[in-house]
């Protein structure tokens, strides 16, 4: 009996560690569904790379904040998985989209405080929670942290706050979604150089110099660095590892 090809969701798909991710689990054999906010053509055009390198993919517009959506979206996601794989489930969901935030608690607003929660804590928490019927038994949920619920810099109090909360809510989900086999992680990146937050790192050489001076492997990390991780993570040989938070940070501030 051939074996079914394995379909992984990631929000916030379209550029960045997203954009990675998608084409690493594309490179080992994985279908992928991205979702984007606003930038379609850079989905659609992801979409396509995914397709030339033979995999089947597709995209779906997703506003990862806003919770009254989610039913819409799995309504769609529902039609794009019936038509494109004749399935009604997918097996791995990356909990990706986000934005980041440099302010300081003095500075920080109770707007940009509630639009972090909504996507980084609430939308995640719902999201999965809608899409929990239709991930498939023995599958894996990875939702992405960051460095900086360990270290700590100033002007991150918000935006690691919101992540703190998403690794204690990968140890319950990975508690109750064990006996179907389902493994939920957290992945957290150290400073990467995307357009991550404005591209707010990789527009300062100062910035990366220092970053890089207070990392063991010597430098910044690059979105090269991540995606292959994050689909690693999604395959069989790691089916032990559960709950976990996996820092992938170069060895940011030992």
């Amino acid at each position: 009996m051939e074996q079914q090809t394995k379909i992984a969701l990631i929000t916030g798909g379209s550029r960045g560690l997203g954009r990675n991710a998608a084409l690493a689990l594309a490179n080992k054999g994985i279908d992928v569904i991205i979702t984007y906010h606003s930038q379609q053509a850079q989905a659609e055009s992801l979409v396509q790379e995914m397709m030339a390198m033979g995999r089947q993919a597709a995209a779906i517009q997703l506003d990862a904040g806003n919770t009254s959506t989610f039913n819409h979206f799995g309504d769609e996601l529902l039609g794009v998985l019936k038509a494109n794989w004749q399935r009604e489930n997918i097996d791995f969901l990356i909990n990706n989209a986000g934005f980041g935030l440099y302010a300081s608690i003095a500075d920080t607003t109770e707007a940009q405080f509630d639009e972090l929660m909504n996507v980084h804590v609430k939308g995640v928490f719902f999201l999965t929670q809608k899409l929990m019927p239709h991930l498939a038994d023995n599958g894996a949920i990875i939702n992405v942290s960051s460095g900086l619920t360990r270290f700590t810099i100033a002007g991150s109090a918000a935006y690691a706050a919101m992540k703190g909360a998403v690794e204690v809510l990968t140890r319950y989900m990975a508690k109750e979604l064990g006996a179907r086999g389902i493994r939920v992680n957290t992945l957290a990146p150290g400073a990467i150089a995307t357009d991550f937050g404005g591209g707010r790192l990789r527009a300062s050489e100062e910035m990366q110099a220092f970053i890089g001076s207070q990392t063991a492997l010597g430098r910044t990390g690059e979105a090269d660095d991540i995606g292959g991780i994050i689909a690693t993570l999604c395959a069989s040989e790691m089916g032990w590892v559960n709950a976990q938070r996996i820092e992938a940070s170069g060895g940011m501030f030992l």
